[in-house]
């Protein structure tokens, strides 16, 4: 069952986009492509730098805190290269294991550096449900109109605990870190806020561009909900359940689904071109990792290899 489960996260963000597909068919993802101008890949791209950066300055204070060493110009190098690949392979989580793997093969302490990135990645999911659920509660007709999708992500997260791999040891080490880590959590969860008020200003861009023209106060408790399912490793490539989520809600709350469904789409070619940089510094690091000589093999982890550990 294990073994089956990340085909199964697969299939079911694949089928969630074709569910879409047969709804609206391709109109939403055209209108989508068109709304797109230079201004808004500009936007883009300086809010993904700001979004970056603070996620890296998270990643950066607890791992120092756990005794690894990581400069904060690398962090920042490695966040984008997470990030791009995350926004390319399934799952969308991929690009986190790389990440942990690499850098705790660079520290001497693999485990650790696994440990790192899952406290700061919780510390960020952790604040986006928080705040999706704020938000619910805070419009009680969307959160009766919401109730399937909430009973769906409640199984999902049911699943994900019976068929995840956690061991004792490895329990009791992640709060052992956390523990040591106790003296930067404001500052991580300061800046996980600052990074979500990033990633909403991006989905408002999106909003505005598909001529969304309600108040931003009545946008973001849509847009959390899409951030809220976000953190599901169902998607593909971040596609799927955010697509779903915001047609629902922007039908619940009278803005049209079709309208939802596009302004997810625009969001997620902007968040991909927000990450655009992570290609090129995957680019660097696959050239400068290739051996001058046939016989001068580098001993590092290959650029994706971490992945599949």
């Amino acid at each position: 069952m294990k073994r089956l489960w990340p085909w199964g996260r697969l299939v079911i963000g694949v089928g969630i986009m074709a569910a879409l597909l047969w709804w609206h068919s391709t109109d939403a993802f055209v209108a989508a492509l068109h709304a797109i101008d230079s201004e808004s890949v500009v936007l883009a791209l300086a809010i993904g730098f700001l979004t970056t950066v603070l996620s890296a300055v998270r990643w950066w204070l607890v791992a120092r805190r756990l005794g690894l060493h990581l400069p904060v110009a690398g962090a920042i190098t490695d966040y984008y290269r997470s990030q791009f690949l995350n926004a390319v392979l399934p799952a969308g989580v991929l690009g986190d294991v790389h990440r942990a793997v690499s850098h705790g093969h660079r520290s001497g302490d693999v485990a650790r550096g696994v440990r790192a990135v899952f406290l700061e990645r919780c510390a960020g999911q952790g604040v986006a449900v928080v705040a999706g659920i704020a938000a619910l509660f805070a419009y009680p007709a969307l959160l009766s109109a919401m109730a399937p999708v909430l009973v769906s992500v409640g199984i999902v997260l049911v699943l994900l605990l019976v068929l995840g791999r956690w061991r004792h040891p490895a329990l009791a080490s992640t709060f052992s870190d956390l523990r040591a880590a106790a003296r930067v959590w404001p500052g991580v969860v300061g800046l996980s806020f600052a990074a979500l008020a990033g990633h909403l200003a991006l989905f408002v861009v999106a909003a505005r561009l598909t001529g969304a023209t309600a108040p931003v106060l009545r946008l973001l408790p849509l847009l959390l909900l899409a951030l809220l399912v976000m953190v599901l490793p169902i998607n593909v490539g971040g596609w799927g359940p955010r697509e779903a989520v915001l047609a629902l809600a922007f039908g619940a709350a009278g803005l049209g689904s079709a309208q939802g469904l596009t302004v997810s789409v625009v969001y997620g070619v902007l968040s991909f071109i927000s990450c655009l940089p992570g290609a090129a510094t995957l680019l660097l690091k696959h050239r400068e990792d290739v051996p001058e000589r046939r016989d001068q093999v580098p001993q590092r982890v290959p650029a994706l290899v971490g992945a599949g550990q």
